[in-house]
C-alpha cells in the first residue's frame, strides 16, 4: 500500500504536560486523552532530594517551569497542565495561582495545575468532604490537608503510606486497601493523591464498591485539561467523567466477582526504574 496518498496523519491538537523528574506514569496519562489528542511532555530538571516540602518547593519554582513551558512551546499546545499535586498545593492556593500565572507569562498559553484542576473536580462533582489517600510522609500530607482547608474542602479520613520514592511501584491492592481505610466516615468523594501513583484502572471498581465518586490527581488533570480544549476525557465507566455514574444519577453496581470471592483487580502497568518517585 502506497501510504503517501493518505497525506500524512491527521492534525491534532496538543496539550503540553511538565511533570516532575521522575514522573514514571506517561502511559496512565494518554490513556485518558482521546484520539484527536496529542500530549507534549517535559520534565523538570533532576534533583537529588528525595519525596519532601522541600522538593515540591524546588520542582514548582517559577524559573523551572518557564523553562518547560518555553520548551514545550515549540510544539504549539492549546493549553499546559503542571502534572504534580504536591508541587502545585505546596505553596497553598495563592501560591498555585502564581504558578498559572508564571505559565501563562512564559508561554502566552492557558495553564493549569493538578491540584488547581482538582478543586474544579470537587465541584463538578458537588465534594466538599472527601476522605484522602497519598503515598506521602505525614508533613506533605498535612500540607494538602491545609490546601484543601483553605479552598474550604473538609477532610474526613485519610491513609497513607508515608513513602519518600518509587512512589510508582505501588501495586493497585495498596491503593485499594488505603482507599478503603479512608472511608469510614461521612465523605462526598474519595481523592487518590499523587500523578506518580498509578489509579487508572482501579477508579471504577472503587466507585461500585465505595459508593461515592474516586478521584485521582491524574484524572482531574487530564479532565481539566481536555475540558479545556472542549472535549471529555476518555475511560472506564467513572463520575467524573460521566454524569450519569454520580450519585443520586444511577446506582452504580459493583464488578462481578470471580469464582474465589472479592473482585480482581488488574495489575498495575510497568514502569520504567527511575530514581525518587513522587509527584
Amino acid at each position: 500500500m502506497d501510504v503517501s496518498i493518505m497525506g500524512g496523519p491527521h492534525p491534532q491538537r496538543g496539550v503540553g504536560i511538565v511533570a516532575p523528574f521522575d514522573f514514571a506514569l506517561d502511559r496512565e496519562l494518554w490513556r485518558w486523552v482521546p484520539d484527536e489528542i496529542s500530549l507534549y511532555l517535559t520534565r523538570t530538571p533532576f534533583v537529588p532530594v528525595e519525596v519532601s516540602l522541600d522538593l515540591a518547593r524546588m520542582v514548582s519554582e517559577h524559573e523551572t517551569l518557564e523553562e518547560a513551558v518555553r520548551a514545550l512551546s515549540v510544539a504549539e499546545p492549546e493549553v499546559i497542565a503542571y502534572a504534580c499535586t504536591s508541587g502545585s498545593f505546596v505553596g497553598g492556593t495563592a501560591g498555585e495561582r502564581a504558578m498559572c500565572e508564571a505559565m501563562n507569562r512564559a508561554g502566552e498559553v492557558a495553564s493549569l495545575t493538578t491540584s488547581g484542576a482538582l478543586l474544579e473536580a470537587l465541584a463538578e462533582v458537588s465534594a466538599k468532604r472527601i476522605a484522602l489517600v497519598t503515598p506521602y510522609t505525614d508533613s506533605v500530607t498535612g500540607a494538602l490537608e491545609d490546601y484543601l482547608a483553605e479552598a474550604g474542602v473538609q477532610v474526613t479520613g485519610r491513609a497513607g503510606l508515608g513513602l519518600t520514592r518509587h512512589i510508582w511501584k505501588v501495586p493497585y491492592r495498596d491503593v485499594v486497601d488505603m482507599a478503603r481505610q479512608a472511608v469510614p466516615g461521612t465523605a462526598d468523594a474519595l481523592f487518590i493523591s499523587c500523578t506518580n501513583l498509578p489509579t487508572y484502572d482501579v477508579i471504577p471498581q472503587l466507585e461500585a464498591e465505595l459508593q461515592m465518586p474516586v478521584l485521582s490527581a491524574n484524572q482531574v488533570t487530564m479532565w481539566a485539561a481536555l475540558r479545556h480544549l472542549g472535549t471529555s476525557a476518555v475511560g472506564p465507566y467513572q463520575a467524573l467523567l460521566n454524569p450519569g455514574a454520580r450519585p443520586g444519577a444511577l446506582q452504580l453496581d459493583p464488578p462481578p466477582a470471580p469464582a474465589g470471592g472479592t473482585p480482581a483487580l488488574p495489575e498495575a502497568p510497568p514502569t520504567a526504574e527511575a530514581e525518587g518517585g513522587w509527584a
